[in-house]
């Protein structure tokens, strides 16, 4: 039994979506000029490429003066999310607490890393009601 085809993109799709996410909107050419710069590409493989991506729905494609213009489907937060969200379940058991505890075994942390993450943790999640604040003083009559 075949497995469903992923949404998710490979290491080499986000190599394209990350010059897409730089460049916004570019021909073939252009992305695999950028691709060129860290390792040798043919045009053909980044058009294959392409195709596969827009079967998957994670690049669009208009028509441009010389051919194609491709763009990200989806936004590089939203990217990053939805891989996230499937590491946290698949690797974690659905907690995004046994990620960080596993991060913080694994990798050493500056004392400024470990700062900025308190400041995050400290600051309000946004579309959350405040915390109401209990007063040391009493009320007056």
């Amino acid at each position: 039994m075949a497995r469903p085809p992923s949404t998710q993109p490979t290491e080499g799709e986000l190599e394209i979506l990350n010059v897409l996410w730089r460049t916004g909107p570019a021909e073939l050419g252009v992305i695999r000029a950028a691709l060129q710069a860290t390792k040798p590409v043919a045009n053909t493989t980044v058009a294959t490429m392409l195709k596969v991506m827009h079967g998957k729905g994670l690049v669009e494609r208009s028509d441009g003066p010389r051919g194609y213009q491709w763009s990200a489907a989806f936004s590089l937060d939203a990217t990053r999310s939805g891989m996230l969200k499937r590491l946290i379940n698949l690797a974690f058991e659905g907690s995004a607490q046994h990620l960080i505890s596993h991060l913080v075994d694994q990798e050493p942390l500056s004392d400024q890393d470990r700062q900025a993450i308190r400041q995050m943790l400290d600051a309000p999640t946004p579309g959350a009601e405040p915390t109401p604040r209990t007063s040391k003083r009493s009320k007056r009559p």
